[in-house]
């Protein structure tokens, strides 16, 4: 009966990244709605007359997606982890690792790196498209700002019955420079958010994996 309880109570303390991941996909998706609904997407996209915004929306929703799923392969890595620590059968990536030292490799860190590989390094990837979509804002601001200063170039005499014709002109300009800003620093902090709660539960399930090895 002890021996039972144990795997039990292990994998009763597991941390639900994957159900945390499905709360912040309900409230971004809650947020969507309320956004739609307000107008909010119509006027950034027809705001953006080069396409960056939604570009970068799209990268965002495929990134975030793919957090869940790399959500969902983690929490049952972690759950075969605590089940052979609780005298279950071995599998995953853990199991693996200690297959690896049990060997006794030549190059003694060869089992470790593979682990962090496993772990780690779809993330590398994942962190890139991060970046991707600050330097696609950081891009449109670019292309913003070069509109705004060809329409001001372009501007022979100043007539103030054309003020209200020459302001919208300048102003398309700025509105892509600031909306397409503004929308890849909010996708690069939700999507580094997601991406840094992963890291830390993959930093975990390579020490709770490395003690185990160490004490068998």
């Amino acid at each position: 009966m002890r021996t039972a309880a144990a795997p039990r109570s292990a994998l009763s303390g597991i941390e639900p990244i994957w159900l945390e991941w499905a709360t912040l996909a309900g409230l971004l998706a809650f947020a969507t709605w309320l956004l739609g609904g307000r107008g909010v997407w119509g006027l950034l996209l027809s705001s953006d007359p080069t396409g960056l915004t939604l570009v970068i929306i799209v990268v965002f929703a495929a990134a975030t997606l793919w957090c869940g799923a790399r959500s969902r392969e983690l929490q049952q890595q972690r759950r075969w982890l605590e089940a052979a620590r609780g005298g279950g059968t071995a599998q995953g990536w853990a199991a693996d690792y200690w297959a690896a030292l049990d060997r006794a490799p030549r190059d003694a860190a060869a089992p470790l790196d593979l682990l962090l590989e496993r772990t780690h390094g779809p993330h590398h990837t994942a962190w890139w498209v991060n970046g991707i979509q600050l330097k696609l804002g950081l891009l449109g601001k670019v292309i913003g700002f070069s509109i705004l200063a060809i329409e001001i170039g372009q501007i022979q005499n100043f007539d103030a019955t054309q003020s209200q014709e020459l302001l919208r002109s300048l102003t398309t300009g700025l509105g892509v420079a600031l909306l397409t800003t503004m929308v890849g620093l909010v996708g690069n902090i939700l999507l580094g958010l997601q991406l840094t709660r992963l890291d830390r539960f993959a930093d975990a399930i390579v020490a709770d994996a490395q003690q185990h090895g160490l004490s068998r």
